[in-house]
């Protein structure tokens, strides 16, 4: 989260409301954040230098805003391009980093994002299918029983699969903008 808040403070300094909204507009479609959350996130960034606090210009009532310093802007710089780990918030990590692409400036840039998100892609899917070939090998000796089951949890791998090839293909399409 504290990645896609410095996202968001590069366009300008926010309130704490602001950021909240910004959630609520758009990025709640794919990542669930509580207000709590959303405040602890932006506290922690305060705390490792990535985030300043100030009042708000003209502010009659002591509005405070967020804005991102140098360090912050180089920390969502490194996060944008690193590389995806294999963790549960893949997709997550995915959606947040192509919500956030047209940040960067450099096209090169944006081309190795997507890059760097199509060979995590095709890497998960590959795994996958050795999974599903595995699994489909050891079905065969299965009784009827056992076979209802495996039925349904081979559904559920299949799921897998077909989210993995259409994430594939939506990536293709966001690499031609990028």
């Amino acid at each position: 989260m504290q990645f896609v808040i410095l996202g968001l403070l590069l366009s300008g300094p926010l309130s704490l409301y602001d950021v909240q909204k910004r959630f609520a507009a758009g990025i709640s479609l794919f990542y669930s954040a509580s207000s709590g959350s959303i405040q602890r996130a932006l506290l922690h960034l305060v705390d490792d230098g990535s985030v300043v606090v100030a009042e708000a210009d003209g502010s009659r009532r002591g509005r405070k805003v967020h804005r991102i310093t140098d360090e912050g802007r180089e920390r969502w710089s490194a996060w944008m391009r690193a590389p995806l780990s294999g963790g549960t918030d893949a997709e997550t990590t995915v959606l947040a980093k192509v919500y956030l692409l047209g940040l960067l400036e450099a096209p090169e840039d944006r081309a190795d994002v997507v890059r760097g998100i199509r060979e995590h892609v095709d890497a998960s899917r590959a795994a996958l299918e050795a999974l599903a070939s595995e699994v489909d090998a050891k079905a065969a000796g299965l009784d009827d029983a056992s076979r209802r089951i495996f039925a349904f949890q081979r559904a559920t791998l299949e799921y897998g699969l077909r989210s993995h090839a259409l994430t594939r293909e939506w990536i293709d399409d966001v690499g031609e903008q990028a």
